[in-house]
């Protein structure tokens, strides 16, 4: 996976918490549809940080492989 892919999902899944954060209401966010906002929100950091992780082992991987 190249790194522009990944910055592209990065993106996207930026996109999906802001679209989320727009569902949510605050005065009763564990009720409704702010339940499946508030999880989309979660799934998306998650996802988020997978793809920064990946992005970090594949610089060291590179790194191992040149020496």
């Amino acid at each position: 996976m190249s790194k522009t892919f990944s910055i592209i999902l990065i993106i996207l899944a930026l996109a999906l918490i802001a679209y989320n954060v727009t569902l949510v209401d605050f005065e009763n966010p564990f009720q409704g549809d702010s339940t499946v906002a508030l999880i989309g929100i979660v799934a998306s950091l998650c996802a988020i940080v997978l793809l920064l992780i990946f992005m970090t082992s594949k610089k060291i991987q590179n790194k191992l492989n040149k020496d």
